[in-house]
C-alpha cells in the first residue's frame, strides 16, 4: 500500500508539473519566445530601471525553463534541480509584478505554484512515484 505522504508528493508534483509545463507549451509553440519576450517583459517594464537586455534574456529563457522544468516535475526526474529553476521562475514572476504593481494580488497566480512547490520540497523524500525514487531503488544502497 502506498502511504498518504507519498500520494500527496505525488499529487503536487504532478499538479505543478502540469502547471508549468503547459504554460511553457503554450508560450514556447503557441504564442512563441521572442512574442512573450517582448509583450510580457520588455514592453511592460521597458520604463524601469531594469536593462533592456535583461528583459529580453529573461523574456525569452522564461518559457523554456517552465516547459523543461514542468516536464521534469511530471516525470519526477531531476526533481530538486527542477524545483530549483521553477523556484527561481516564481520568484523573477513575482518581482515583476510587485514591480509593476506594489499591492500585486498573489492568491490567483503566484502563491498557488509557489505552496505546491513547497509541499514539493517538503515532501521530497516521500515521493516514492518519481522516476528519481525508482532510478534510486534500482541502483541500490551505497
Amino acid at each position: 500500500m502506498i502511504a498518504p505522504k507519498c500520494w500527496a508528493a505525488f499529487v503536487a508534483r504532478v499538479v505543478l508539473g502540469l502547471i508549468f509545463f503547459m504554460a511553457g507549451v503554450w508560450k514556447v509553440f503557441t504564442l512563441g519566445a521572442v512574442a512573450h519576450a517582448r509583450n510580457l517583459f520588455v514592453g511592460p517594464y521597458a520604463d524601469t530601471f531594469l536593462p533592456e537586455w535583461s528583459l529580453w534574456a529573461t523574456g525569452v529563457a522564461v518559457p523554456f525553463v517552465e516547459l523543461a522544468g514542468g516536464a521534469l516535475m511530471l516525470a519526477g526526474w531531476k526533481r530538486l534541480q527542477a524545483a530549483y529553476a521553477l523556484g527561481g521562475v516564481l520568484v523573477l514572476v513575482t518581482f515583476g509584478h510587485l514591480l509593476a504593481e506594489p499591492l500585486y494580488a498573489f492568491d490567483g497566480h503566484v502563491f498557488p505554484r509557489a505552496l505546491l512547490l513547497v509541499v514539493v520540497l517538503v515532501l521530497y523524500e516521500e515521493d516514492r512515484l518519481s522516476l528519481d525514487a525508482w532510478l534510486g531503488r534500482r541502483r541500490g544502497p551505497g
